[in-house]
């Protein structure tokens, strides 16, 4: 399963969904992911690539930030440039956009971009006592359908473990349902999002810059965890 940034379920400029609010199973879901840890095992590449983040980081005592779903690395750049003072680590599963990451990166000493299943790479984080300052989920793949619901990331369950790596977490998309129903599965968890309107004089992401171009709005939602 691929919940980062695609065009999976319609094009990248619309969302194409039965839903018209926020999908009647979400609290049940959420509920069940985080009563229970996945047991699934961890895939060799994620655990390649956790190793390589380790090694990266070595005994790093500093500001942490994850970006997650960080596709070609372009949001991975801005944000490593905004926070200098931070390790940032861009995580993608998709071998296709990592590899074109080049084309954005300005190669900054405080950034680091691998290829690894986020289900995976989360859950080692948190076995690693990983404690992020803030953590960036820009433009995941909304999974539209009312029948993929369980495949968003707020009704999977990797839920709990983005929960337990802490810091401010960010996510921003261009479907309003996905931001309401991660806003939801932010509450039923025990924190306040804050959900609004997203737009800036840069778009950080190829997806940000399409949407806005096409007359899209982004909705975000921020947390402190």
């Amino acid at each position: 399963m691929n919940n980062c940034n695609s065009t999976s379920g319609g094009n990248s400029r619309h969302i194409d969904s039965n839903q018209t609010g926020i999908h009647e199973k979400i609290p049940e879901l959420v509920a069940r992911h985080l009563q229970h840890t996945s047991q699934r095992p961890f895939t060799e590449h994620t655990l390649q690539a956790f190793a390589q983040a380790q090694d990266w980081l070595n005994d790093w005592q500093g500001p942490l930030i994850l970006d997650a779903c960080c596709g070609v690395g372009e949001s991975t750049t801005h944000i490593a440039n905004k926070y200098p003072e931070a390790k940032v680590i861009g995580v993608d599963k998709s071998a296709h956009r990592i590899g074109k990451h080049e084309h954005y990166s300005l190669k900054q000493d405080n950034a680091l971009i691998l290829r690894a299943d986020l289900n995976d790479f989360w859950r080692l984080a948190v076995q690693a006592n990983w404690r992020l300052a803030r953590h960036f989920l820009l433009y995941p793949n909304p999974y539209p359908k009312s029948a993929h619901v369980q495949r968003r990331w707020h009704a999977s369950p990797a839920f709990a473990d983005i929960l337990k790596l802490g810091g401010q977490l960010e996510v921003r998309s261009n479907w309003q349902i996905y931001i309401q129903e991660f806003s939801m599965a932010l509450d039923i968890a025990g924190f306040s999002g804050d959900t609004h309107q997203y737009h800036d004089k840069q778009a950080i992401t190829p997806f940000e810059r399409k949407y806005w171009a096409s007359g899209q709005h982004s909705w975000q939602v921020i947390a402190q965890l």
